[in-house]
């Protein structure tokens, strides 16, 4: 899973992929702090493959990972070149989704770009954004697919496509929000990478006493929680200075200090489960004496597909699957003892994994 990370100057989006990813990207109180797209990979926290790692007593543990890609904050007129946003904008076409960074609190000695504190404005400032970038994209490819629709019945085809997109964005709506789609017109418009129709995910930016509550009593993330819910997306409250904090400290010392804040979840915990959420994905696991391991599917994925994520032979030899939840086998204590009490299934082609399953694959190639 791959996440961009975007919002304006001085919203905190630096400071919290710094905690997020310990990557060191500079973090400074002023605009285009970040001059480079930093790139971090996070290792998805799960308890669940280390308790398998012990039972099993593995060499290796190998948890699932999200790669994280922060770009220079965006203004008014990246598109077009103000700042320098716009440079980076390529480099989260290729993202599953957005993390949307917005600040949330007041702080007079951190500047805000436009001059006070307005989430609702904000995200419609970045949002123009990303649509004028997809504009520039799909001019390009009408103008290049005009030339070939006269003689090509599927070049006509994507032209038509091409336009209902234009139109959208030009009526300052966003792809990812298009209902009235084809299958294959849905397929054709996911080549495009299209900035606007990759689901996004709001982090509210909040100072620490507003953690505890989850922003409840914070009438800006109260506002972003009422834009978001009106364009089918997810919210949660972080604060980008406890996290830099947090980034500091061991799994145990890290509990206590959010036990001490009243909270149970980190920022990045948050955000792992809403991404998760968002793009419909799980994990099922596999372990043994060498490795004990998470991978990351679709919810609904088949059992063969789900061998493919290990090794394309997997898939292409699929033979079976034996499956056990998770909890059983920790319960039981051993694979064996799971067996003799008929908790181990065999699954073949149409089994629908689920998250959790620990599969062994059978195959043959």
């Amino acid at each position: 899973m791959k996440l961009g990370i975007v919002g304006l100057p001085n919203v905190g989006k630096s400071t919290l992929f710094n905690s997020l990813t310990n990557a060191g990207a500079l973090a400074a109180n002023y605009p285009f702090a970040t001059i480079d797209p930093n790139v971090g990979v996070v290792a998805v926290p799960d308890e669940r493959i280390k308790k398998l790692g012990e039972l099993y007593n593995t060499k290796k543990v190998t948890p699932a990972t999200i790669e994280f890609v922060d770009i220079a904050g965006l203004v008014k007129g990246a598109s077009k070149g103000e700042g320098l946003g716009n440079q980076f904008l390529a480099n989260i076409r290729e993202c599953d989704a957005i993390v949307h960074v917005v600040r949330c609190f007041e702080d007079t000695n951190v500047v805000h770009v436009d001059g006070s504190v307005d989430p609702v404005r904000d995200i419609e400032t970045i949002n123009l954004e990303l649509i004028f970038a997809d504009l520039e994209v799909l001019e390009r490819r009408i103008a290049k697919t005009t030339k070939t629709a006269r003689m090509d019945k599927e070049a006509a085809k994507e032209l038509d496509l091409l336009n209902k997109i234009k139109s959208v964005l030009e009526n300052d709506k966003l792809v990812k929000d298009m209902e009235d789609l084809t299958d294959d017109e849905r397929a054709l418009l996911n080549t495009y990478d299209l900035l606007t129709s990759k689901p996004v995910i709001f982090a509210a930016n909040v100072k620490d006493e507003d953690l505890a509550d989850d922003g409840a009593s914070n009438q800006y993330v109260q506002a972003v929680r009422e834009w978001a819910s009106k364009n089918n997306s997810e919210v949660f409250a972080i604060s980008a200075q406890i996290e830099s904090e947090i980034a500091e400290l061991d799994d145990e010392e890290k509990k206590e200090f959010l036990a001490d804040l009243g909270l149970t979840k980190s920022g990045l915990d948050k955000l792992i489960e809403a991404s998760y959420r968002t793009l419909g994905l799980m994990s099922f696991l596999t372990a043994g004496e060498d490795e004990c391991r998470a991978w990351t599917i679709k919810v609904g994925t088949k059992a063969p597909q789900a061998a493919g994520k290990i090794h394309t032979d997997f898939e292409r030899g699929f033979i079976k699957a034996e499956v056990i939840n998770y909890q059983d086998l920790l319960n039981e204590g051993s694979l064996s003892n799971a067996r003799e009490k008929g908790l181990v299934r065999m699954e073949g082609k149409e089994y629908v994994v689920q998250d959790g399953d620990v599969i062994l694959f059978r195959f043959n190639v």
